[in-house]
């Protein structure tokens, strides 16, 4: 999810925790924990492409982390705090908690997360979009709220219990929308008599309303959107595979490994002796020209063996754009 869902989320544990024993401080350190995960963004400054996104949601969201940095700073903050006197026990629960909530709110999301890591296993129920308002909003109207009532206050703690609850309630209903839409299309596809052998589906971006889904059938994949204000069928569109015309550069190994981040779910293309990987798990962009690109499409440029990933950078133009269209298209078809 976001930084700030992240943010709130934390804060909300933080004040689970320990607010009755030190009030604003338990939001603080929630937040500080609830960030932490994220900090696996600075290896995009560090390394290149596909290291970067094979780190991404990798060991900074795994329960060896959480095992292992939960400790670490608590003894830190017990030092730093102590006037408190708590002990280590008090606040390394608060940062356990804090960072283990993190990756368990990333699995509900499309990328997911590797928790079990060194195992590689990436836990994604594809049920809520990385921003979704719903969500947060509500989260964190009860957080910034209850800052202002004294930290032994039934009311601080009724709402931060109702921040809870509803985000809680709210992440729960995405995944029985999800069953019931993902049911809706296997319906299209058995009614218009379309083989396939994979199906995935997940919400479009800020909303659990409208849905994307790609199938895969033996030579191309299929993608559809449906909204669950609908009144027409579901209309596929195919994208072909094409799989002979890549075949050489697919053997190369970081196009192996983007293969396997996408967990197969991608196409490539030669445009102009230029080739494209594209990753299909996020859905396409429609852009101001009338044209659409993938949302995650990267530029493979070989050079005497080498192979340099680059990934084509998205422009807030083409986003605001899409925002529109997206608004258009979840009312309905």
């Amino acid at each position: 999810m976001d930084s700030l869902t992240q943010i709130v989320l934390g804060a909300a544990v933080g004040e689970a925790i320990l607010g009755k024993k030190i009030g604003n401080k338990a939001l603080l350190y929630g937040a500080i924990a609830g960030t932490i995960p994220d900090l696996d963004v600075l290896a995009n400054y560090l390394t290149d492409t596909v290291t970067a996104t094979e780190l991404h949601r990798g060991f900074s969201h795994s329960i060896l982390f959480c095992l292992i940095v939960a400790p670490l700073l608590g003894a830190l903050v017990n030092k730093i705090e102590r006037r408190y006197n708590l002990g280590l026990k008090p606040w390394a629960q608060l940062f356990f908690w804090g960072l283990f909530t993190h990756p368990i709110l990333d699995a509900f999301t499309t990328w997911g997360t590797q928790l079990f890591w060194p195992f590689q296993t990436r836990l994604a129920f594809n049920s809520i979009f990385v921003i979704d308002p719903l969500y947060t909003l509500p989260f964190l109207a009860c957080t910034v709220a209850l800052m202002f009532y004294k930290r032994n206050s039934k009311t601080r703690r009724k709402l931060n219990q109702i921040g809870i609850i509803i985000s809680t309630f709210y992440l729960i209903n995405t995944v029985v929308i999800k069953y019931a839409v993902h049911n809706r299309f296997e319906k299209a596809l058995n009614e218009q008599q379309l083989s396939y052998s994979k199906i995935s589906t997940r919400p479009s971006p800020m909303n659990t309303v409208l849905w994307n889904a790609n199938i895969e059938t033996k030579d191309s994949y299929l993608i559809a959107d449906y909204s669950l204000l609908d009144t027409k069928p579901i209309s596929f569109t195919s994208y072909p595979k094409h799989r002979e015309q890549s075949q050489a550069i697919r053997k190369h190994p970081k196009v192996q490994r983007l293969i396997a981040i996408s967990n197969g779910w991608f196409l490539m293309e030669q445009k102009a002796d230029q080739w494209y990987f594209y990753d299909l798990r996020f859905g396409l962009l429609p852009k101001k020209d009338q044209t659409e690109s993938f949302v995650f499409a990267y530029t493979l440029k070989e050079d005497n063996g080498a192979l340099t990933v680059q990934e084509v950078p998205k422009s807030s133009e083409d986003a605001t754009y899409a925002m529109s269209v997206l608004w258009q298209r979840l009312k309905g078809n």
